[in-house]
C-alpha cells in the first residue's frame, strides 16, 4: 500500500502488526458482512477476470474465488509480509487466485484486461496524488463495460464516527485518510473519468463509517 515518499502502508502501518490484521477486522468493522455485500454488488458472472486491489491477505480474493468459483481471481498488494500471510491461506484453501506483489499505481496488467476491480480498505493508505493515479490505472486495465467496487473510510454519519476515525488517522496518517473522512472519494472517481459514481451502502464499526462504492467506466 503505497504512499509518494515510501513504497507502501503496511495495512497496520507498522510491518510486526500486519500478522494482527485480519483477527482486528474480524472483531471491529463487520468484514464479512461487508465485503459479501461487496461481492455482491459487483454481479459476477462465469468467465469474468477480477483484480483485488491492495488484497492484504487475500481474504476478499479468497472470498471472491469460493463464491464465484467460475471466474479468474488476482490479488495485488506492495506488502511482501501481507502477502506471506495470503499465500499461506491460499494453500490452506486450495482455491486457485494468483497474488501478484505490485504497486497501484503501476498496474503491470494490459489496457481493458479486467471485467471488475474490487477494493477494501486500501484507498485510505494512499496520498491524494496516488489516489488520482491509481483510479487513473484501474480505468486503463478495466474493460469498456467494466466496474470498480471499493469498501474504504467514507464520510462520517455522526459526532461519534468521527472521533472514532481519529485512530485510524492516527495509525494511518491524516494525509492519506483526510480525504475519505470529508467524502471526497466520489469526486476523486468522477475526476478520473468513471461514470455514474455512487456510494450504495455505509456501516457502523467501530473505527468510523465504512463506505461502499461503486461505478462503471462508461455509462449504461
Amino acid at each position: 500500500m503505497n504512499r509518494d515518499r515510501t513504497p507502501y502502508i503496511s495495512a497496520l502501518k507498522y510491518g510486526w502488526l500486519t500478522a494482527l490484521y485480519d483477527p482486528v477486522l474480524r472483531v471491529t468493522v463487520r468484514e464479512q458482512t461487508f465485503k459479501l455485500r461487496l461481492i455482491e454488488e459487483a454481479g459476477l458472472k462465469q468467465g469474468h477476470s477480477i483484480l483485488d486491489l491492495g488484497c492484504g491477505t487475500a481474504t476478499l480474493t479468497l472470498l471472491t474465488k469460493k463464491l464465484h468459483p467460475e471466474t479468474q481471481v488476482v490479488g495485488l498488494d506492495a506488502d511482501p509480509k501481507a502477502l506471506e500471510i495470503a499465500r499461506v491461506k491460499r494453500a490452506q484453501s486450495r482455491l486457485d487466485v494468483g497474488l501478484d506483489l505490485g504497486l497501484s499505481m503501476q498496474l503491470r496488467y494490459p489496457d481493458c484486461y479486467f471485467h471488475r476491480v474490487l477494493s477494501s480498505l486500501f484507498f485510505h493508505h494512499l496520498t491524494p496524488e496516488n489516489k488520482r493515479r491509481t483510479l487513473e490505472e484501474i480505468f486503463r486495465v478495466l474493460r469498456p463495460t467494466g466496474e470498480p467496487h471499493v469498501a474504504d473510510w467514507g464520510k462520517a454519519q455522526n459526532t461519534l464516527m468521527r472521533a472514532a476515525f481519529l485512530l485510524v488517522q492516527m495509525l494511518d496518517g491524516f494525509e492519506t485518510t483526510s480525504g475519505n473522512v470529508r467524502g471526497e472519494l466520489l469526486e476523486t472517481f468522477r475526476n478520473a473519468g468513471f461514470k455514474d459514481v455512487r456510494e450504495t451502502c455505509r456501516y457502523v464499526t467501530a473505527f468510523g463509517t465504512l463506505s461502499l462504492y461503486q461505478a462503471r467506466k462508461a455509462s449504461l
